[in-house]
């Protein structure tokens, strides 16, 4: 960004919204991001996962062109209109359950779990609600009270939404029992937060991703989520899972809890519904969306029509360009040179991923696994200097993850992951150096 442009930023713009790259984008397509003088850069962000289908899809482009120029907003509420129902049908037909189930139609992410939250609760009658360490679930209070990771996210925002307990997610390269037993640790330590924390007849639900998004992409042990479903299930409680980040194609699946066999009784997505657009949903067990009365759910803006146009083309292009299984086919390309480059370089602590969702997690020591926050900055900085753009993540911000757009050529995330490496060795090189010196 140039100086002019820092200097407007900083007198109209609030300083606590930060930014990561320091140019401005003017435009972008696929998987490209065009900066001012033309330049184009490689988006491992994807909007920060919001871009499975691309930028600028022109499927999507043209459907959102076409439903402005009819009308942009009713509020469904007061004027109902097709798409709107035509989206909620799409999505329950996809949804990782057995059929019965409903949607409704929001904003954000944040928004989505907030509304399940009050689902729950609504639902059960019960008001406590069970969160995991590492979790990430939004900005708003109830998603913010949800959300685990303290700085910059709830630094001096409390006190909190009350009622919101937290448990250890199983993490498995860094479980206190090591991998093998990290689920089991996990899940005995819910059952005994039902001692000594709050008793299991109170708790309304579990909100999990099924893989860690912010937390720095953790995949979950196989036993860990058939092991909450039947632990919610002895309890009565509703199992909520966080879809926002793991939906819709992104772990090569349209549900990361497909994986394991799960089915949860709420879903929550958003992210890549809409290309980007403001749209989200909660899916859910018919009986427990409907133990709510009518006019208890809605918003002014929630379900725009032209969000909803956008979201079925965002479903047509994911099924008719065989998204799922090029989340799968990226997801190896990409993993395969992060193992080689963990063999090659000492920083590299862990490898881990499902589908497109993959990280390395960095380590200044491989024995102690102290975390290196410099370095992943650093490395991130150089890579964004040789044109790609990458995402931070994990709760010592030391793990580099990819979001890429499912849309990625070969060609572009060869070169990228050439430039991560490259980032990698001039860190190390650097660091060698400097203790040398």
């Amino acid at each position: 960004m140039s100086t002019e442009w820092q200097a407007r930023k900083a007198r109209a713009v609030a300083r606590a919204i930060g930014v990561q790259a320091p140019w401005l984008v003017t435009r972008a397509e696929g998987a490209l991001l065009y900066r001012q003088e033309g330049r184009p850069c490689i988006d491992l962000t994807g909007g920060w996962g919001c871009l499975a289908v691309g930028h600028s899809h022109p499927r999507v482009v043209r459907a959102i062109q076409e439903q402005a120029a009819r009308f942009t907003h009713t509020d469904f509420s007061a004027v109902p209109y097709e798409s709107y129902i035509a989206l909620a049908e799409r999505l329950v037909v996809l949804a990782p359950g057995r059929g019965g189930w409903k949607a409704a139609l929001f904003n954000s992410g944040a928004e989505a779990v907030e509304n399940a939250v009050k689902i729950a609760r609504a639902a059960t009658g019960r008001p406590a609600i069970l969160a995991f360490e590492g979790a990430f679930h939004g900005r708003t209070y109830m998603a913010m009270s949800l959300t685990s990771k303290v700085f910059p996210y709830k630094w001096n925002f409390g006190p909190f939404v009350p009622e919101v307990y937290r448990v250890p997610f199983p993490y498995p390269y860094r479980s206190p029992v090591g991998p093998e037993r990290a689920a089991e640790y996990a899940l005995s330590r819910i059952e005994e937060a039902f001692c000594t924390v709050v008793a299991p007849e109170r708790v309304a639900a579990v909100i999990v991703e099924p893989v860690q998004g912010e937390g720095g992409f953790i995949v979950p042990p196989p036993e860990f989520l058939p092991g909450l479903r039947t632990l919610c299930d002895r309890h009565g409680i509703l199992l909520i899972a966080d879809e926002i980040q793991t939906g819709l194609g992104r772990t090569g699946r349209w549900w990361a809890v497909q994986h394991w066999g799960v089915e949860p009784d709420l879903v929550t997505v958003a992210k890549s519904l809409a290309a980007g657009l403001p749209l989200s949903a909660v899916l859910g067990r018919a009986e427990v969306l409907d133990a709510l009365p009518e006019g208890t759910l809605g918003g002014t803006y929630v379900g725009n029509p032209v969000a909803c146009a956008a979201a079925l083309a965002v479903l047509d292009v994911i099924e008719e360009e065989g998204l799922l299984a090029r989340a799968e086919w990226l997801g190896r390309t990409v993993r395969d040179r992060f193992v080689a480059m963990q063999a090659r370089f000492p920083l590299v602590g862990d490898v881990r991923g499902l589908g497109a969702m993959v990280a390395m997690e960095l380590v200044r020591d491989r024995g102690t696994k102290a975390p290196a926050p410099e370095e992943t900055a650093a490395i991130i900085g150089r890579a964004m200097a040789g044109g790609v753009v990458l995402p931070r993540a994990g709760i010592y911000n030391n793990v580099i993850r990819v979001m890429a757009p499912l849309v990625i050529t070969e060609e572009q995330i060869t070169r990228a992951l050439d430039v991560l490496e490259n980032a990698l060795a001039a860190v190390l090189a650097q660091g060698a150096s400097a203790s040398v010196a």
